[in-house]
C-alpha cells in the first residue's frame, strides 16, 4: 500500500457550528458543502479536511457511539472498486481488522474501513468525483 493520506474527516457534533468555526471564524475556504451532513475544505496540495455528522460517520465506519473519544478517519483514495479491495485484504494481512467491509455507498462511492493495532480508522476509499489536478486543487 502507498503512503499516503488524502482525507482527514472528524466527526463532528453539530456541523454547521464546525462551518462557523472554521469558514467564518478562521477563514478556510469552503470546497463543497452538504448542509447538516458534511462539509469539505482543501486544506494542502491534494489534502482534504471533511467535517462529518459523527452520526453519519459512525454509522459507515463502523464506531461505536462516542465515548468522550471522537471519531477520526484516515483515508486513502483509490481508482477503483478494484483497488479498495486488494487494498482491504492487504492491510488484513498485516493485522488490521476489518471494520467494515468495502461495499457500495448511498453516494456512489465504494469504500471499507479497517482499524490498525490501537484501532484508528481508515477508509479505503474509490469515489468517482475525486480528482487532484496537477497544482494539488481537489474536486469532490
Amino acid at each position: 500500500m502507498e503512503p499516503r493520506v488524502d482525507f482527514i474527516s472528524l466527526g463532528v457534533r453539530d456541523v454547521d457550528a464546525s462551518r462557523r468555526f472554521y469558514v467564518d471564524g478562521l477563514g478556510w475556504p469552503v470546497h463543497a458543502e452538504y448542509p447538516g451532513d458534511v462539509l469539505f475544505l482543501q486544506v494542502n496540495h491534494g489534502l482534504m479536511l471533511s467535517l462529518w455528522n459523527v452520526e453519519q460517520m459512525q454509522g459507515e465506519a463502523a464506531v461505536d457511539p462516542p465515548t468522550g473519544v471522537p471519531c477520526i478517519t484516515l483515508s486513502h483514495n483509490v481508482s477503483g472498486p478494484e483497488e479498495v479491495d486488494r487494498m482491504m485484504s492487504e492491510a488484513q494481512a498485516a493485522g488490521a481488522v476489518v471494520v467494515a467491509p468495502p461495499k457500495s455507498q448511498p453516494w456512489d462511492g465504494y469504500t471499507g474501513y479497517f482499524a490498525d493495532p490501537d484501532g484508528f480508522r481508515w477508509e479505503i476509499a474509490y469515489n468517482p468525483t475525486w480528482t487532484v489536478d496537477d497544482g494539488g486543487k481537489v474536486t469532490v
